[in-house]
């Protein structure tokens, strides 16, 4: 869980990239205004659209992109006719990745990932052919350049935290999914630092991969997420630290 999870801290990091591009937002936007149609537009009572308004305002973005967002999504605003895909497929070596989109295009995306997968020595699978290798959980990663990790630690298995992975320079904080919110909220009361909180796609077992392979992996990793209609990726790859490493001083 803890290589796989580190990706997750690199793509994190790679944000300020993200935004660059102007990617970000988007699929920021995206993700409020598709909570806003399943759920309405009241964030008291929608859990998605809490989640997805803190993620926003996590990421820097103003509050009037979110506000036209809401709009968008209760038909205020004219917005697009959204739908979620999931995807699923195996990257070279054979590790699962799975693949979350909302598209105005199913065909388009669907055709997006697939040239990807094939272009990167992966292919796409059926439904249902690696989702079940997944767990549904939220993650909260906190900072501790300044704070006891250990303290840090119990404070979450205290405020209801699953797991907790003490990392190089931050820690890991595995919930339900549904305890997402409450976890983050008593751990901001007791001073921690929350990088990103979010609900996640965890691997119930991971693989190991040789260093030329699991570059490949991360390169197909990061190049899906880089298509305009994926909204997360996840893969049961266990990177070893010092390919990660490897990988993000060349990226």
């Amino acid at each position: 869980m803890s290589g796989h999870s580190k990706w997750s801290s690199i793509k994190h990091q790679k944000g300020a990239a993200d935004a660059r591009r102007g990617k970000l937002f988007t699929k920021l936007t995206r993700e409020i205004i598709v909570a806003v149609r399943d759920g309405g537009a009241n964030p008291e009572v929608n859990h998605r659209l809490r989640l997805a308004i803190q993620k926003a305002r996590d990421n820097s973005m103003p509050s009037d992109n979110i506000e036209r967002a809401i709009k968008r999504g209760d038909g205020t605003l004219e917005g697009e006719k959204l739908t979620e895909v999931v995807l699923e497929g195996y990257s070279p070596g054979g590790a699962a990745i799975l693949v979350e989109a909302l598209t105005d295009n199913r065909n388009r995306t669907i055709q997006d990932v697939r040239n990807m997968f094939a272009k990167s020595g992966g292919s796409l699978g059926e439904s249902g052919s690696v989702t079940w290798l997944f767990d549904h959980k939220g993650l909260i990663i906190i900072a501790t350049a300044n704070q006891d990790a250990d303290e840090l630690a119990l404070k979450a298995i205290d405020a209801g935290a699953e797991d907790v992975n003490n990392e190089k320079g931050y820690i890991e904080v595995y919930t339900k999914p549904e305890e997402l919110e409450a976890v983050r909220s008593a751990l901001e009361q007791n001073s921690a630092t929350i990088d990103s909180a979010e609900l996640v796609k965890v691997p119930k077992t991971t693989v190991k991969l040789d260093e030329h392979t699991s570059v490949q992996v991360l390169k197909l990793l990061d190049k899906l997420e880089e298509l305009d209609d994926v909204q997360r990726v996840s893969s049961n790859v266990d990177f070893a630290d010092d390919v990660l490493e490897k990988y993000k001083s060349q990226s």
